[in-house]
């Protein structure tokens, strides 16, 4: 068999191919190790604030390998490890467990079967086993076999010759056996995936990952494992967490790239907290030289880390969120000086007072417009949970616990990639939005959508993006992105999954001092030759931005689903959604930073009693196509 090359791209190594991952590759299955087994040269990607809220040093990326004999050399990239190691020919179904110390793991080769004609790829077993715990494994296909033993020879056999059959006779699950060679003891995959199946099997949780080649590195679990498909979504849940890159305000001295090389140094943490002690001046010496300032400018830079260090003592859970300096730059751009990973300007509709109603009512309605040429964003993989998605409250112990990329202590650094691209942000008018809110029939369909909310187990992440309290404007904007989403991939030449939101509408708590956020972002970061192709800028010119607005909201009117989209009191999983479905509003995962939840069209352009905050736009938009329209 030729050589084959496996390849993962870099973004993949975060989501979905990311630590704990399953990768399915032209037939072979390979698992994602730990942070451990990435290579000492990964590249170090800078996102100060990113860090700070995440409390790690420093993130990583995973290089990239190089084309030509050099790939064949260099090991550069993570670590990918074969799993499930029990392996079936597909022709004398004879199942193998493979061992790296047999030296059947050859580089670029497939692993084939020794005794059948033509060597024939080993496929790996569909069905594994998981816990609430974040471990998984092999199932134990060995007593699975023999659990159902007629007779003392096939209970207490331990041979581990087993075969993988299908019988004719039967369909489904039940066609498919387990079968020992040696004392034909048997057992069907029917029922496999019934809760405790295992449990009642007599098998148990190894604590152990598939990358943990040390026995001694298994950790004692009560869980219950569960058996599910390698494929199932619910292998993986993988946690994840991105920031645009915004620099300092404009108004900041213009030493802000010295003071950036100072605090990004490998030795300024230790710097940061040697107060007063001998070894600090050592720290200083070496920073101002390496740096190449002096050693006043040196200390000037942790006495403003000080004091900024101080004020987050009294820091609210609003004051962590990350959105707030990046709506404080879009909504005042002039304010932020340019760099070479941010660069935006402000812009408008460009309507004035000949163009049609629907556009005055639009423009009376958006309150800034800010194109972003350039700009940069880092996603960071922070671990991840199997079985069940974390609820964000461990302990409480609900949802699966995280599983942290470096499984045998803490992690320092966190494995991510940093994208590249351009975007379009658009804010709403703050009065208006706010007197749109206080309608009481917007507000009593929102706290429906509310109470759901409180019963999903995913709650508390989606508190952490709509805060603690959600309002309709946060609903309403984030269908707006999905909507302009769509329209945008007909208009901008990006396909939909190559485009992200970010919804600023977050509620704060009593008391704070951070100003009301109503605007949405969207903007390409897809990591290759699609991140800057000038298409949103494009679009976001008048007279195309405006134009594309009309039409988002015009088509946001129906869906193919009608009326039982329209019409619908709880969609998708937890009844987070409202009138939104595939037709209509949900987009790719990847393009949505809420797993296409609390969407409702309903806010967005209305529905009987319920206003849309666009419905006079739509209204007057309909009123101007019919009258364009000759009637005999």
């Amino acid at each position: 068999m030729k050589d084959i090359r496996r390849k993962v791209r870099r973004s993949q190594t975060i989501v979905p191919f990311g630590v704990g991952g399953i990768l399915d590759l032209r037939g072979e299955s390979f698992v994602a190790a730990d942070v451990r087994g990435w290579a000492r040269n990964a590249e170090r990607v800078e996102s100060p604030r990113l860090a700070k809220k995440l409390r790690v040093a420093e993130f990583r990326s995973a290089p990239v390998i190089p084309s030509g004999k050099a790939a064949y050399t260099t090991r550069n990239g993570p670590l990918y490890v074969r799993f499930p190691k029990w392996l079936f020919c597909p022709q004398c179904r004879e199942m193998q467990f493979w061992r790296l110390e047999r030296e059947r793991e050859l580089r670029n080769k497939q692993p084939t079967c020794g005794r059948c004609p033509g060597k024939p790829q080993l496929a790996p077993m569909r069905f594994i086993q998981v816990c609430r715990a974040g471990h998984m494994a092999d199932i134990d296909w060995r007593r699975w076999a023999h659990s159902r033993g007629e007779g003392p020879a096939q209970r207490q056999c331990q041979v581990r010759r087993l075969r993988f059959v299908a019988t004719p006779r039967s369909s489904g699950l039940e066609a498919l056996r387990v079968v020992c060679d040696a004392c034909r003891a048997g057992r069907s995959l029917a029922g496999i995936s019934q809760k405790n199946i295992l449990k009642q099997t007599g098998l148990q949780c190894l604590g152990s990952h598939p990358w943990q080649f040390e026995t001694d590195e298994a950790d004692p679990c009560e869980e219950t494992p569960q058996a599910v498909q390698r494929g199932a979504s619910n292998v993986y849940f993988p946690i994840t967490h991105s920031a645009l890159d915004i620099p300092a305000p404009a108004g900041l001295p213009e030493n802000d790239e010295l003071i950036q090389r100072v605090v990004n140094h490998p030795h300024w943490p230790n710097f940061a907290s040697a107060g007063d002690s001998p070894i600090s001046d050592a720290y200083r010496k070496v920073l101002a030289h390496e740096c190449e300032v002096s050693e006043e400018f040196v200390e000037s830079v942790r006495r403003r880390h000080t004091a900024e260090e101080a004020s987050t003592h009294s820091m609210t859970d609003a004051d962590d969120d990350l959105s707030i300096a990046e709506w404080a730059a879009f909504s005042a751009p002039e304010s932020v000086a340019d760099s070479e990973t941010f660069s935006v300007r402000r812009s408008h509709l460009g309507v004035d007072h000949e163009d049609p109603e629907s556009m005055q009512e639009l423009a009376a309605s958006v309150s800034a417009v800010v194109i972003a040429d350039r700009v940069r964003e880092v996603r960071a993989l922070e671990g991840f949970t199997r079985y069940e998605p974390n609820s964000g409250d461990e302990e409480e112990g609900e949802g699966g616990r995280v599983v942290s990329v470096n499984t045998q202590a803490r992690a320092q650094w966190l494995p991510a990639i940093e994208t590249y691209g351009e975007g379009i942000f658009i804010a709403v008018d703050e009065e208006q939005v706010s007197a749109w809110e206080s309608i009481p029939s917007v507000g009593d369909w929102t706290r429906r959508i509310e109470r759901n909310l409180n019963a999903s187990y995913k709650a508390d992440r989606l508190r952490g993006k709509s805060g603690p309290v959600l309002l309709p404007r946060f609903v309403m904007l984030h269908t707006l992105a999905h909507q302009f989403i769509r329209q945008l991939s007909y208009d901008s030449g990006y396909n939909a999954a190559s485009l992200r939101e970010r919804v600023y509408a977050r509620s704060h708590p009593s008391g704070s001092e951070h100003p009301p956020q109503a605007g949405v972002f969207i903007y390409t970061a897809a990591g290759d030759a699609e991140g800057t192709l000038g298409g949103l800028v494009r679009q976001g010119q008048p007279p195309n931005l405006v134009e594309t607005l009309i039409r988002l909201l015009e088509s946001a009117q129906w869906c193919s689903q009608d009326p039982l989209c329209a019409d619908s009191t709880g969609r998708s999983l937890a009844n987070l959604n409202r009138a939104a479905c595939h037709a209509c509003t949900l987009l790719p995962e990847t393009c949505c930073e809420i797993d296409n939840s609390l969407l409702d069209r309903t806010l967005l352009i209305g529905e009987g009693e319920v206003p849309g905050f666009f419905r006079g736009v739509v209204q007057a938009a309909f009123e101007e196509s019919a009258g364009a329209v000759d009637l005999p």
